[in-house]
């Protein structure tokens, strides 16, 4: 019995349970991907501004923060593979609610089974990743994370390719149309398409609840974190998730490193546009970041944690992630776009790292310091408004000092990204320091 529930067991064979996580992961990537195809699909057929569409992203990452944290009490209550069975479940929930919405054609329904769908990929990521990372010794965390990453990142592509081609195939053209035709008329085009979501997501709520009940059949062991060691003679046991500085650190970690990501993967085609390139080249160039970051993740299942330490990679990715803003910043055309889609490679293995040496040594706390990770996600929601604020405020300021609008564009762009320097230089200091404050040395 205790093979089953000792995670750092090097014997026991944790292929098949990987697998399954893998394919965990694999949904909710290629879920949270078809947001970049929803945007422009509602702000088409809801008639919204660009503002009011990006609220789908918004809708997404707001229900990392809600439900964080009763997450973890709920998986406190069921345990990971049931909290991952509801997960999917309501997943499942929010996919029905596209039906209605789209009979009714009413972005705030749209939105509510977007964030209902979030709350489901919330509980399913606060499962899991503490699953994933104890599953196996703490010391090759990173490595099946990195294979999570894998599994995330291709269903992303192949999510965001299959819903682009389903939801704005013919866009443009519909787009036209309504330029031209009576209320009624445009009433009419809009209508139809916004009925086309109903079947592909009535197919991903049925894929999704029969994945939520084969959960509770798959093979997957119960595993537990180790239990905090009892004090030593003049030692004081811990008994509050403050006492931990390291998973404090670790959340802002991943907070700035999740902005990063974002930025780099959100950014790079509208840079791209600010810098002359036509919109049908520049809407390739977000494969580029993802096709670095699954280079990265096959190339540290392979090193982690066999020839580099988790600690070493986070520094390495850090290190990178420096190097590269600087690049971005100080060349110009198609080679500071390069540098940006490098970041993929900075970034590829900083949120495997930073979950095992975050949840190292917390024992009971090890749900809820998961759920302040997720928690973490918020960055992405954060850190690149703040990317759009800068630039905006810097090409007021150098037209303002004589430039042409498209050159102060193209610069106010560019400089925007040392936004980045200090997500990475935190990043750095978890990696050499913070993820040892407050830990015993063994």
């Amino acid at each position: 019995m205790k093979d089953q529930t000792t995670p750092t067991n090097n014997k026991t064979n944790y292929t098949i349970p990987i697998l399954i996580i893998a394919g965990l992961f694999f949904v909710f990537g290629f879920v949270t991907w078809i947001n970049g195809a929803l945007i422009p699909f509602m702000k088409t057929i809801n008639e919204l501004t660009s503002a009011q569409s990006f609220l789908v992203a918004s809708a997404s990452y707001i229900s990392f923060v809600v439900m964080a944290l009763p997450a973890s009490y709920i998986l406190n209550k069921i345990g990971y593979r049931k909290g991952m069975s509801l997960g999917l479940l309501v997943m499942a929930v929010g996919a029905l609610v596209f039906i209605p919405a789209a009979e009714a054609r009413t972005y705030w329904v749209f939105l509510s089974g977007i964030f209902i769908q979030g709350i489901g990929m919330t509980l399913l990521q606060t499962a899991a990743n503490p699953y994933i990372t104890i599953l196996g010794p703490i010391e090759s965390g990173a490595k099946r994370i990195a294979i999570m990453g894998i599994a995330n990142k291709v269903a992303g592509a192949l999510g965001s390719l299959i819903f682009g081609t389903i939801l704005l195939s013919g866009i443009d053209g519909i787009k036209e149309k309504l330029l031209q035709v009576s209320t009624s008329e445009k009433a009419i085009l809009l209508d139809e398409m916004a009925n086309s979501v109903v079947l592909p997501y009535i197919i991903m709520a049925v894929v999704l609840a029969v994945l939520g009940l084969l959960i509770l059949k798959a093979p997957l062991p119960h595993v537990e974190a180790e239990p905090i060691q009892p004090p030593k003679e003049g030692e004081t046991s811990k008994t509050s998730i403050f006492q931990f500085p390291h998973l404090w650190l670790g959340v802002l970690t991943l907070f700035m490193y999740v902005g990063a990501e974002v930025v780099a993967g959100d950014t790079i085609i509208a840079y791209g546009i600010s810098l002359g390139f036509p919109a049908a080249d520049a809407r390739f160039f977000t494969t580029f970041t993802l096709m670095a970051m699954v280079a990265t993740y096959a190339l540290g299942v392979f090193l982690i944690p066999k020839y580099i330490s988790q600690a070493k990679a986070l520094r390495i990715s850090a290190i990178l992630g420096i190097i590269f803003t600087f690049c971005i910043v100080f060349t110009t055309g198609f080679t500071s776009i390069l540098f940006v889609a490098a970041l993929g490679i900075a970034n590829a293995l900083v949120w495997p790292a930073v979950w095992p040496l975050t949840l190292k040594g917390l024992g009971k706390f090890t749900k809820t310091a998961s759920a302040l990770l997720i928690m973490a996600i918020s960055g992405g929601a954060i850190i690149p408004p703040l990317y759009g604020l800068f630039v905006d405020n810097n090409k007021v300021n150098l037209i303002a000092k004589g430039l042409s609008e498209v050159a102060a564009t193209a610069q106010a762009a560019t400089s925007g990204y040392w936004i980045l320097l200090p997500c990475y230089i935190i990043i750095l200091y978890y990696a050499i320091a913070g993820h040892k404050l407050g830990l015993k040395k063994d």
